[in-house]
This record gives structure tokens, C-alpha cells and sequence, in this order.
């Protein structure tokens, strides 16, 4: 028998097409797949509607759904997963996912950079690439995002240009496979990258604070005056802010408030190299917590999940590290 490969849509790009107030999802996943035929050749495949919306509108509770969907898919006896899904969010998405899923099918998320109705749409010839990639016998779990012929860990990829076809990349390591229109030739060993937790809710408010030349303590007070769960700071450098920031970040870890410092540079890791009240050094010595490769807005993701699952200052700052 084929294998069974369940094809779950959000909507986003691959789902649009051009109306007169601007482009909006407007195509069932089932129309995505049947304009490709060549998918039955792969596979046996089901469509389910999660949500019909552009990713730069997808939220925590959408992400859920997504989450028990994709539990629920896998306990049925489904081969694969696929999630079509717009490209602006789909890295975060992904990523939750992964920190989610314990695992045991692989889930491979793909989009569109051109609509449907633009001349040389790439949205079927992905969905093709993730089909194939889920009924692939390396990839047995994980969770994935495919586009352009390539095959990236959900943890480390992200979107790099606002049009282009090849936007997506792995810049602190490489794409697990690549698309041939033979064979996926594997490039790293396809797995999750990620920790898994044991969350089907996540309710916790994190802020993003950016770093940056001249930036003040202000937005840091703002959002712990909003009674934030969480606070990630998207440093400069090795993961370094202002000495206004970080006085408030003082401020916010003595507040009891987790605080996750990463870098505004796309490839590199943080790490506590230098002094001053801003300096990463500094910062983790006072309970900051360095965010490692993940960018701002993955650890954003990672932080929620973690404040979800706990809340007792150390015991947050011990699950983010993985320990």
C-alpha cells in the first residue's frame, strides 16, 4: 500500500489569489492538491482545513490547533504530514511544532513566494518536495520546512528575503537535504534538532525588545509594567545591549521575569565575552539567559512554551537551557 500522507492547510500565499483589497487565501487545500497531480504517485493523500489565514496573522492558538491536528493525524496512522502554510511565519510555526510534537512522523512545512495565479507559481513543485520528502524512509520524524528544493530542520531555518524564490536558509548550519528530481540526497542526518515539551497550551505573553545604537531602558519598563511572562532582548554582536538595557534587564530577572538575550546577526552563536553593564558577560552573571543560535523571534517561541510549562524563575531558566 501507499503511504498515507495528510496534507493540513493554513492558508498564506500558496492558498491566494489577487482581489481588489490585496491578495488573500482564498484556495482549499484540497484544490492545491489536486493541481498536482503527481502527488498520487507518492503517496495516498488526505486534506484537512486547520485555518484559512495569512501566516502573518497566526497567533499561539492557531499554532495549538495546528499541534493537535498533527497529534491527532499521527495516532490515526498517517505516514507524513504536511502543512501548507504562508512564508512569513512558517519558520515560527514550525519551530513550535517541533518543540511540541514528541516525535514518531514526520511533518514537513511548505509554502508559496508566488501566488497561484502568478505567472511560474513555486507552490506546487513545493508541495510536491514535501510530500515526497515525509514518505522519504530517512525521515521519520522531525519537523521540516521545504521550499525551493531544499529541506531545512524547522530550529535553524529562516526566511531571508521578502521575494525571492530561494529565500529560505540555514545560516548557522545547512539544509538537512536537497530536491533532485530523482532522489533527496541527504546533507545532515534528518531528525528533530529541538527539545521536546510537554505542552498543548501556551497562554504566556513574551515580548521581543530590540537592541540597537542609542536605545533606552523605556521599552524593557513598558513591558514589565504590562506583566509580561517573558522578555527576550535581540542584543547586537555576541549578544551584547545597551547599558540601559542592561540595568532593566537586571531589573527584570530580579522581578522575577525570564530574560533571553540573542543576536541581531543571522549566522553565529551568543556567548559571554564582554563586560559593562550591557555586556553578555555581565548579562548572564545577573541571570540573563543567552539564547544561543536562535533568533529573536524563535526564541520568542521557545520561551512561551517554556513559561507554559513552568513557572518558577530557575526552573524556566534550567528548561530553556535543556537541562
Amino acid at each position: 500500500m501507499p503511504p498515507t500522507v495528510v496534507v493540513l492547510g493554513t492558508g498564506g500565499t500558496i492558498a491566494s489569489t489577487s482581489a481588489s483589497g490585496g491578495a488573500t487565501p482564498s484556495k482549499r487545500g484540497a484544490e492545491l492538491v489536486d493541481a498536482v497531480p503527481d502527488l498520487e504517485r507518492h503517496a495516498e493523500i488526505e486534506v484537512e482545513e486547520v485555518a484559512q489565514i495569512p501566516s502573518y496573522d497566526m497567533g499561539f492558538e492557531t499554532m495549538t490547533e495546528l499541534a493537535a491536528a498533527a497529534r491527532r493525524v499521527a495516532a490515526d496512522g498517517a505516514d507524513g504530514i504536511v502543512v501548507t502554510h504562508g512564508t512569513d511565519t512558517i519558520e515560527e510555526s514550525a519551530y513550535f511544532l517541533d518543540l511540541v510534537l514528541d516525535g514518531g512522523i514526520p511533518v514537513a512545512f511548505t509554502g508559496a513566494q508566488r501566488r497561484p495565479d502568478e505567472v511560474s507559481p513555486d507552490g506546487p513543485a513545493n508541495l510536491l518536495a514535501a510530500v515526497r520528502t515525509v514518505t522519504h524512509d530517512r525521515f521519520d520524524d522531525g519537523v521540516y520546512v521545504v521550499t525551493n528544493d531544499e529541506v531545512h530542520a524547522a530550529r535553524d531555518v529562516t526566511k531571508t528575503h521578502t521575494s525571492a524564490l530561494e529565500t529560505f536558509d540555514s545560516p548557522s548550519t545547512a539544509p538537512v537535504a536537497s530536491v533532485t528530481r530523482s532522489e533527496l540526497r541527504i546533507v545532515r542526518e534528518p531528525r528533530s534538532y529541538s527539545q521536546t515539551f510537554d505542552v498543548e497550551d501556551v497562554t504566556s505573553d513574551v515580548a521581543v525588545v530590540a537592541s540597537g545604537a542609542g536605545v533606552g531602558r523605556r521599552p524593557i519598563d513598558r513591558a514589565l509594567e504590562d506583566g509580561i511572562d517573558g522578555l527576550v532582548v535581540d542584543g547586537t554582536g555576541l549578544g551584547n545591549t545597551t547599558s540601559a538595557l542592561g540595568d532593566a534587564i537586571d531589573d527584570a530577572v530580579a522581578d522575577e521575569t525570564p530574560v533571553v538575550v540573542t543576536s541581531r546577526c543571522q549566522a553565529g552563536t551568543t556567548a559571554p565575552v564582554y563586560g559593562g553593564a550591557g555586556g553578555g558577560s555581565t548579562l548572564r552573571s545577573h541571570g540573563a539567559i543567552h539564547g544561543g543560535e536562535l533568533p529573536a523571534h524563535k526564541a520568542r517561541i521557545k520561551l512561551a512554551v517554556v513559561c507554559s510549562v513552568d513557572d518558577d524563575l530557575e526552573e524556566r531558566r534550567r528548561l530553556y537551557a535543556g537541562e
